[in-house]
């Protein structure tokens, strides 16, 4: 009887120590709130934001991409886009914008070499937007000729930026963005017009991806308090993207990518998603996750001519990967075990994509510091 007894107690004792023991063996490297961007230093501000100040009111050289319908609408940029019309192309002449007023609001200000530059962005941004500037804007954009005319890239990242004037605790900041209000209030309207006509998500790594602009319009639906927008968003975005698994995750990036289709679909999904709800659809959409926090699972984009403007671009696929990376470990579980090898990933990613950004060629310096604002002051978590 004591035989059984002590083989039943033994028996008990194993099982208790199976019930208490993890599925899966957390890494020893576990991210902290340490391992995530957030304040950018005073040395990056100051390298970010000169690339910005040299080309916002650099006219040329300059892509416009624009339908007319008479000869007599060819112009120059200046005459075209009175606020956007440097930094080569409309698109990153808004986000350059974009970059001074986030570093203005984010970056350190006591460093004393800040203060020069953060000068010379505030005047530069009271010479752009003025109310002729920003009519001349409006006008363009209402030419019966627009058609497509930078949606979505561009046109979210114009929300972004009246979305980061909204939370700019500066009166210019306001005066700015009462400016900007018209311009905005006529590109929401058009977005709104456009989203429920888009049958089918745009899966692409270049501007013309769905899910980035999708997540900039989100950002600023819910800062301007578009409940509308917001719903919209929503609504395509579930429509495209719940049912979503196995993103082929090995077959980025290509040979132009600056936007990864499976991680930026993601990164909109952590914002839609309940936390329970996105573990679910995570691990499906992306099974092959690692557990052991290694980094190399997924290596950075190679550029091997900095010089070419598309082939530059993967310079950007890196910083924008790494923080698709660090938003989607924040939305995991604190103990699941994948987070260590998305940021581990994210870490390798961030250190090549910020180290890419220079002034040696105007390919790249005239946006990649945009992205690389966005990463190191942690704008989409």
């Amino acid at each position: 009887m004591k035989k059984i007894f002590l083989c039943a107690a033994l028996l008990l004792t194993a099982c208790n120590a199976v019930d208490f023991e993890p599925s899966v063996s957390l890494p020893a490297n576990m991210p902290t709130a340490a391992d995530y961007p957030s304040q950018i230093s005073p040395e990056l501000a100051e390298r970010f934001s000169a690339l910005a100040l040299s080309c916002v009111h650099q006219e040329f050289p300059n892509k416009i991409s624009r339908t007319t319908d008479t000869a007599e609408e060819i112009g120059r940029p200046k005459e075209l886009f009175p606020v956007f019309y440097g930094c080569f192309d409309w698109h990153s002449a808004v986000h350059g914008h974009w970059l001074l007023v986030r570093l203005l609001r984010t970056a350190p200000q006591d460093a004393a070499q800040n203060q020069d530059w953060r000068d010379e962005a505030f005047a530069k941004l009271e010479q752009s937007f003025t109310k002729e500037n920003i009519a001349g804007e409006i006008a363009n954009f209402a030419r019966p000729a627009r058609g497509s005319w930078e949606r979505p890239y561009g046109v979210a990242w114009l929300l972004q930026l009246t979305a980061e004037l909204r939370e700019y605790d500066d009166p210019r900041a306001k005066v700015w963005l009462e400016r900007l209000k018209p311009l905005e209030a006529d590109v929401a309207q058009s977005l709104k017009e456009w989203l429920p006509k888009l049958a089918y998500p745009i899966r692409l790594g270049t501007h013309n991806q769905s899910a980035f602009a999708f997540g900039l319009m989100l950002d600023w639906a819910r800062i301007a308090g578009d409940s509308e927008m917001e719903y919209l968003i929503i609504e395509r975005s579930l429509a495209f993207h719940k049912n979503d698994v196995n993103c082929p995750l090995a077959y980025e990036p290509s040979g132009e990518d600056f936007l990864s289709p499976c991680l930026m679909e993601a990164d909109l999904m952590r914002r839609i998603l309940t936390p329970d709800e996105f573990n679910d659809w995570f691990t499906a959409f992306m099974p092959d996750v690692p557990t052991d926090g290694r980094a190399d699972w997924l290596a950075p984009g190679i550029v091997k001519d900095a010089s070419d403007g598309k082939l530059v671009h993967l310079d950007g696929v890196n910083s924008s990967r790494a923080w698709n990376l660090y938003n989607i470990a924040r939305a995991l579980p604190e103990g699941d075990a994948r987070r260590a090898s998305l940021v581990a990933a994210a870490k390798v990613h961030a250190d090549t994509g910020v180290a890419a950004v220079s002034d040696e060629h105007y390919s790249g310096s005239h946006w990649l510091a945009s992205f690389a604002t966005y990463l190191m002051t942690d704008r989409g978590q």
